[in-house]
């Protein structure tokens, strides 16, 4: 299993929205809206690193109102 928290700018307003859709997408473990340099973090698991790719750039990446994302999988040193 991996894992990964995946950072996401918004437009102005959309945060909440955002979150609340991206919630719903299977894989997605929490989607919470934040203040900072982001607007929305995301924890997110898939059984491989590609099942992980393609939900983040077939589902994550298409959800309205995102303009930028940042995909860090969760490593164990």
């Amino acid at each position: 299993m991996v894992q990964a928290y995946i950072l996401i700018q918004t437009e102005v307003g959309k945060a909440s929205l955002v979150a609340e859709t991206i919630a719903e997408i299977p894989g997605v473990l929490q989607a919470e809206d934040v203040t900072g340099p982001y607007d929305v973090i995301v924890r997110a698991q898939a059984d491989t690193v590609d099942e992980l790719g393609r939900m983040v750039v077939a589902k994550v990446q298409q959800v309205e109102g995102i303009t930028r994302t940042l995909t860090c999988p969760v490593v164990h040193l």
